[in-house]
């Protein structure tokens, strides 16, 4: 196996098509692969659509239908708790109705306690999705989601959505052509292997 210079294996989470119903996932990915999806054409005309409609239900349930997700927390199958395969080294913070979305994820960025490793805008455009690295312990989800809200908090940021300490928590993926990726897996993140020309990405 080829020497990454850090454990792709500890970092690896569940991929899954849309729609949300979905339970069982189509592969393992890790961080780079989920950038180059975000960043890349595979979402942009979906978010688009979903970013127009003005009806909350039929938002609602576009979204449900036609956007792929993941588990940044780690493998899953069946997406349960129950379902836990593997843990990873991940977690994923939502922070929801942002009246301004730059500026926060300047402020995580500058986080001293918590790494970031991915950061991307939420679908609805008013929101911030935030993977940092997290010690994987034999502790609970919850508890670690519980001790990154009290790190949070004293930093003086808001406070995330508390679903987020749901350890199968789908993340929904939009596009964000702007999104953070961390700068080790800068070699990865920006290969071109992927690219329309050559096919789609195996999602």
């Amino acid at each position: 196996m080829a020497d990454y210079g850090f454990d792709i294996e500890q970092g690896s989470f569940s991929f899954f098509r849309a729609p949300i119903s979905s339970n069982s996932p189509l592969r393992a990915v890790w961080i780079p692969e989920i950038y180059r999806y975000v960043v890349g054409h595979y979402a942009k005309k979906r978010t688009e659509v979903l970013r127009a409609t003005s009806d909350k239900e039929e938002a609602r349930q576009y979204k449900a239908n036609n956007f792929a997700f993941c588990t940044f927390s780690g493998l899953f199958c069946p997406r349960t708790e129950e379902g836990l395969i593997q843990r990873s080294s991940l977690m994923c913070l939502e922070f929801d109705n942002i009246d301004d979305v730059p500026a926060l994820k300047h402020k995580l960025l500058e986080n001293e306690f918590l790494e970031t490793e991915l950061m991307f805008t939420s679908l609805s455009g008013k929101g911030v999705k935030w993977v940092v690295s997290v010690a994987n312990e034999s502790f609970e989800f919850s508890r670690v989601f519980k001790a990154v809200m009290i790190a949070l908090k004293r930093s003086g940021l808001p406070s995330p959505n508390q679903d987020g300490s749901d350890v199968a928590r789908a993340c929904f993926l939009g596009y964000d052509p702007n999104a953070f990726i961390n700068e080790k897996y800068s070699f990865y993140a920006y290969e071109n292997v992927f690219s329309p020309r050559n096919g789609e990405v195996p999602f």
